[in-house]
């Protein structure tokens, strides 16, 4: 066992932390649909919410979940910005934690990407609807085009929050090239 996890798995880390088998949670950004399984998995008796804008995403995630016999996920083949329009209002401010694993669909078109003014505007509304105490978890990758701007615009957005709403960090290797994956992590402080 390692001592210091994974990007990923350090990401998936701190959405547990804090997660109760009723709660209510979010993958902004399904992919292959290995977040919303693991997602589904920590909240039997809760719901999770997915959202992705390519069909072929959706469809994938939808077996996945068919296979583990999950039935507590609701997908939406839309983009993650209708978040504030989708979630039920009484909703609002229950969500207990929200992961975004930005970029491309592993092994999809690189074309297709999250784009960071849609993922700015899409954090400002989960911001409002997380519940206090609640997480997000950021995976973010630098190595393309489109990251590079998602990565500084979103450690601009960040900085700028107020600290004792809000408490943000980075979790990032060093030693690793400058362009790997990191996770940044919002924990809504009330």
């Amino acid at each position: 066992m390692m001592a210091l996890n994974k990007v990923l798995d350090y990401a998936k880390s701190i959405i547990k932390e804090v997660t109760c088998e009723n709660d209510y949670l979010i993958d902004a950004t399904v992919g292959n649909g290995h977040d919303t399984l693991f997602l589904a998995q920590l909240v039997p008796y809760g719901k999770v919410f997915g959202f992705d804008i390519q069909t072929e995403a959706i469809n994938h995630t939808k077996k996945l979940l068919e296979d583990a016999e999950q039935t507590n996920v609701e997908l939406f083949n839309i983009s993650h910005e209708a978040v504030d329009q989708v979630i039920p209002k009484e909703l609002h401010g229950k969500i207990a934690g929200v992961m975004f694993n930005l970029g491309y669909l592993p092994g999809g078109n690189k074309a297709i990407t999250t784009k960071t003014e849609t993922t700015i505007k899409t954090l400002e509304k989960m911001l409002k609807i997380l519940k206090t105490g609640g997480v997000i978890s950021i995976v973010v990758y630098p190595g393309h085009e489109e990251g590079k701007k998602e990565s500084k615009a979103l450690l601009e957005y960040l900085k700028e929050l107020n600290q004792r709403a809000y408490q943000c960090l980075i979790y990032r290797f060093i030693n690793h090239k400058e362009d790997a994956p990191y996770v940044l992590a919002i924990e809504k402080r009330y």
